[in-house]
């Protein structure tokens, strides 16, 4: 598969506009939001494009991708946008609104496993047994291309992993249950950056 990969430093160009879904994620220096901090942005379109936004660590100042997230009517899918926009928003200052999550489709979906993990579901969905082997590099500095490569696989099969989840939840009737709940996903982020990590509706 050829992938159109792009590193922007800093912010998105002026020029780039995106489709009305696009599948996002972001890679950090860990999983510490108060320690680590947000160093990449991926977005791609779905069609084996992935632009990699490397941010300014001393500014995080990043307009043109600010308002692609802000933007209310660009569905942006995300798989465990738990962490991801808990790093957006302390990192970037802003919720991001109209939200899909394939991790959390995934539990609703498919109770026929326990693993949920993106490895997982492009495996399943898309039948390529991809490598994690670089989850745990450093991406705060220079990027080398097998870098690159992974965080673009880390978006560009989004698409089609949440439009396979789609339909199951929809065959399950399930679909009301997952909408009902991606609501709560902001909501979910406050609590995070409150320090309410546990079930709150636990006994």
């Amino acid at each position: 598969m050829n992938l159109d990969i792009k590193l922007h430093k800093g912010d998105l160009p002026d020029e780039i506009k995106f489709s009305d879904k696009i599948a996002i994620d972001c890679e950090f220096t860990g999983l510490n939001v108060e320690r680590d901090r947000l160093c990449l942005v991926q977005i791609s379109n779905g069609k084996n494009d992935a632009h990699i936004i490397q941010l300014d660590k001393e500014k995080y100042n990043a307009p043109n991708l600010k308002s692609v997230l802000a933007d209310k009517n660009i569905n942006k899918l995300f798989h465990y946008a738990r962490a991801d926009l808990l790093f957006i928003k302390k990192y970037l200052n802003l919720n991001v609104e109209n939200v899909d999550c394939t991790k959390i489709m995934s539990k609703i979906a498919r109770s026929y496993s326990d693993k949920h993990g993106l490895k997982d579901l492009i495996k399943e969905f898309i039948g390529i047994d991809v490598s994690k082997q670089l989850q745990s590099s450093y991406f705060g500095g220079d990027l080398s291309d097998k870098q690159l490569k992974y965080c673009a696989q880390d978006v560009i099969y989004l698409h089609k992993i949440y439009h396979s989840l789609k339909n199951i939840l929809k065959s399950e009737n399930r679909i009301s249950l997952y909408e009902k709940t991606i609501k709560f996903i902001n909501l979910r982020v406050e609590l995070d950056i409150s320090s309410f990590k546990e079930d709150i509706w636990s006994h």
